[in-house]
């Protein structure tokens, strides 16, 4: 790897529920304008990796840099405030409000009416929305429409929007085309592109090969919670992935 800085780097993480180690000693790096995808059967430990590092659960060993510092975030919001959106496949949208309303979800701008009576500052949530479907070259009819109104593929536009006018350092997507029919997996894939031209770094979980071999730089292959190799597409073929996945 070139002297580039990781944005994120993961060193020998390691976590248990009860009994079961459900990661034990796990590394991998994420480098800007970079997808690193992450293989597995279920239970393998994907989801365990990046909830450690979103701040949904605590991990036990090693550590996690964030542009070199030492993380261990308490919250998901905390993740979010330092940088760190995660896009899950139910999206976390909410289905009654705009893309405005959902790009500032929690994080809503105020104004003062006559000076004095705050109120939501809907004007600016409706300039995020547009500047940012924009920047996606995305295009509804409707920017004040309820999502609900909305595509399983242009939803996952809004939350991708969301990160970007966030400004995110480091973008984790699990499973963002599982629900998806085939164009708009393909429009999904173009805005993993897009973010990647921005120089942001992406987790992409998938348990579809395909779109792993089409949008990733990397592939960490994850095994009963282990790190079970690193490879990168071009050099490896899909069975070859199968194989470390099902270690034979």
């Amino acid at each position: 790897m070139s002297e580039r800085q990781p944005i994120l780097s993961v060193r020998n993480v390691s976590k248990h529920f009860g009994g079961v180690q459900a990661l034990d000693k796990v590394s991998f790096d994420v480098f800007p304008g970079e997808v690193v995808a992450l293989a597995g059967d279920n239970g393998a430990g994907k989801s365990t990796v990046i909830k450690a590092i979103s701040g949904v659960y605590p991990y036990e060993d090693g550590d996690i840099f964030l542009d070199g510092k030492r993380i261990a975030f308490a919250t998901p919001q905390e993740a979010r405030d330092n940088g760190i959106e995660t896009i899950y496949q139910d999206l976390a949208l909410a289905d009654n409000l705009s893309i405005g309303a959902n790009i500032f979800l929690g994080r809503e701008p105020m104004k003062r009416l006559f000076g004095i009576l705050p109120a939501i500052d809907r004007k600016r949530m409706a300039e995020a929305a547009k500047e940012t479907m924009k920047r996606l070259d995305f295009h509804v009819d409707r920017l004040d429409a309820p999502v609900a109104a909305f595509s399983g593929g242009q939803r996952q536009a809004v939350a991708i929007g969301r990160a970007m006018y966030w400004n995110a350092r480091l973008v984790i997507m699990d499973e963002p085309t599982a629900a998806l029919g085939v164009p708009e997996q393909r429009k999904v894939i173009a805005l993993i592109q897009s973010l990647k031209a921005e120089g942001k770094g992406i987790i992409f979980i998938s348990h579809n090969l395909r779109d792993i071999f089409e949008v990733a730089d990397r592939i960490v292959v994850f095994r009963r919670g282990e790190n079970a190799g690193e490879r990168t597409p071009g050099t490896v073929s899909a069975d070859e992935i199968v194989r470390l996945m099902v270690g034979k």
